[in-house]
């Protein structure tokens, strides 16, 4: 009987079957046993599957980064590589009878093997150390080379020497890798959103100033003359984030907001926020309030929400700081956006009664004027860093007031210094006495000008570069300090370390413009309350001209006697 085509084929495969069975005899076993041998395999080797991961990959004391797994996976097939060459070659040159010898050089290479493996530990920590403290100078900031996972922070756990509420001194080597991932998270969105940058906001030069400013624990003046821009608003929320994180680190926790960004309208509030989205997938919420949107509403979403920013207009907030609606007496960041437009009225005071203790405050000095001076004074108390990339005059010399006398006679300059001095004795008492610099020539008046405050009372330092801390001050009975002179020679202005002077008189105009702009851009760069006197005579008519330039173009008085003087003077005739 004819078989079907059916029964011929699987005739046909269980001979192939078979044949391929009978080939792999040597080699064939069960699917447990095969399993069992796979697992001790990579038990040995140091891997394990994906869902046995965890037990290599979570960091211990001595390597909390995980740096030494994947070096111990390279040095594993290094070794591997290494033993099968060497067993091929042992193989090659075996012999009959040595194999006695063989196993006791065996035992003594498996003895030997822990104290190798820990001196190689030893010597892979010590690199991994030396590595670490190489450091890479780059724009002027300090960074650690070696692990770019990672960065350092060194925090002195006393308080900061100017108070700031909630603050600690932080001595940071260079930006963290957090901050960093919020610069990359808003610049991401900024293209998202079509805004082209020319430069990646890391590398952002005002930003890097900022830092430092901001890592200094001072308060930050920025004299630009305008608004924040986007720029600035991402590293000033970036930063604000890397606080937040590094603060809830060592176990601190906030109930209010940690940023309070005071803007002058509703324009000005959505843009802030806008920059400040991108970072909610880091845990930072923002809110905005502004009174373009309904009071109940941003009542019932303060209630539902618990933000790290808040972004608001003076009046708006200060509404529901009365209501209840928020409490911002924890805030730890004020900044202040377009000081000008905001100082109108009281609400700025009423807003830093609200907050307790001290914070970090930035001040965006949108007018350069001598009429904003005030209102920086009031908003920022004791030692400041001044922040601008702006190199002109008027933005260099900002909140320094520019007194210009003009004089009968060289006796009338001596009494109107001396009247300066008074004048700062009365306002500063005990341990903040004013640093007061005189610029002289060396000549017979400078000679009449050190006799006669010395007679006042003033304790006297002359030399090339004089340093205001190493003079003793005169105390009063009532423990009053008078102001600490200073002297220097016009012709060493420039090797003079003007920036800790607060005053600075030149009490006959023997210096040129330049040296005269000089001074102005260089002294009381830490304060507010700076003030550049000088004096001039009928002799000094020829400069006139161009200080009444200067006087214009950095928005200060300019007095009538003189214009006078300036008519007068035959060089503009």
């Amino acid at each position: 009987m004819t078989k079907g085509d059916d029964a011929v084929m699987r005739r046909r495969n269980k001979a192939k079957i078979k044949k391929l069975n009978n080939k792999n005899t040597s080699s064939n076993v069960s699917a447990r046993v095969a399993a069992v041998i796979a697992a001790k395999k990579r038990r040995k080797s140091g891997k394990r599957r994906q869902c046995q991961g965890m037990c290599f990959s979570l960091p211990t004391l001595d390597d909390p980064f995980n740096d030494r797994y994947d070096k111990r996976e390279t040095e594993t097939k290094a070794t591997k590589k290494r033993n099968s060459l060497q067993l091929d070659k042992n193989k090659n040159a075996f012999v009959k009878g040595k194999s006695a010898v063989s196993k006791k050089e065996t035992k003594r290479d498996n003895n030997e093997k822990p104290g190798h493996l820990e001196q190689t530990k030893e010597k892979a920590i010590n690199l991994k150390n030396s590595q670490d403290k190489s450091l890479l100078f780059i724009d002027g900031v300090e960074k650690r080379t070696g692990n770019v996972e990672r960065a350092e922070v060194h925090l002195n756990g006393k308080s900061c020497a100017n108070g700031h509420h909630g603050q600690a001194c932080e001595k940071l080597d260079c930006p963290s890798k957090f901050l960093i991932l919020c610069l990359n998270a808003i610049e991401n969105a900024m293209r998202h959103d079509v805004v082209e940058q020319d430069n990646p906001l890391f590398v952002n030069s005002w930003g890097i100033e900022f830092w430092k400013c901001y890592s200094s624990a001072k308060d930050i003046l920025e004299t630009s003359g305008s608004s924040s821009t986007i720029v600035q608003i991402a590293w000033i929320v970036a930063t604000a984030a890397d606080s937040i994180a590094r603060k809830e680190k060592e176990g601190f926790s906030f109930t209010g907001p940690f940023l309070l960004f005071l803007v002058s309208s509703q324009e000005k509030a959505a843009k802030v926020r806008s920059v400040c989205k991108p970072l909610k997938a880091f845990g930072i919420h923002t809110v905005s309030l502004h009174p373009g949107a309904a009071i109940d509403h941003q009542i019932n979403g303060l209630r539902s929400c618990e933000p790290e920013f808040l972004v608001s207009t003076p009046e708006r907030l200060l509404k529901l700081v009365s209501l209840k609606a928020i409490d911002v007496s924890g805030v730890s960041l004020l900044v202040v956006d377009g000081l000008d437009s905001l100082s109108k009225g009281d609400t700025l005071s009423s807003i830093r009664q609200s907050i307790s203790g001290k914070p970090h405050t930035v001040v965006f000095n949108d007018c350069l004027t001598y009429t904003s001076v005030p209102a920086v004074q009031n908003r920022l108390l004791g030692s400041i860093n001044r922040l601008s990339l702006n190199q002109s005059v008027a933005s260099q010399s900002a909140c320094i007031i520019q007194s210009v006398n003009v004089c009968a006679s060289d006796e009338e300059k001596i009494l109107k210094g001396i009247q300066v001095l008074d004048h700062a004795y009365g306002d500063h008492f005990h341990s903040e006495p004013l640093k007061v610099l005189y610029v002289v020539g060396k000549d017979s008046k400078f000679e009449n000008l050190v006799s006669t405050l010395e007679c006042k009372g003033y304790s006297i330092s002359t030399g090339s570069n004089c340093i205001v801390s190493h003079i003793k001050n005169s105390v009063e009975a009532d423990g009053r300090r008078r102001p600490a002179v200073s002297m220097i020679d016009k012709d060493h202005i420039r090797t003079a370390e003007l920036e800790e002077y607060e005053v600075v008189i030149v009490p006959d105009f023997i210096i040129s413009m330049k040296n005269y702009v000089e001074i102005l851009t260089s002294m009381a760069r830490h304060t507010v309350s700076g003030i550049l006197h000088s004096y001039f005579t009928k002799d000094d008519a020829a400069h006139a001209g161009q200080m009444i330039e200067i006087l214009e173009q950095c928005g200060q008085v300019v007095p009538d006697a003189l214009r006078d003087l300036c008519h007068t003077s035959p060089m503009l005739e």
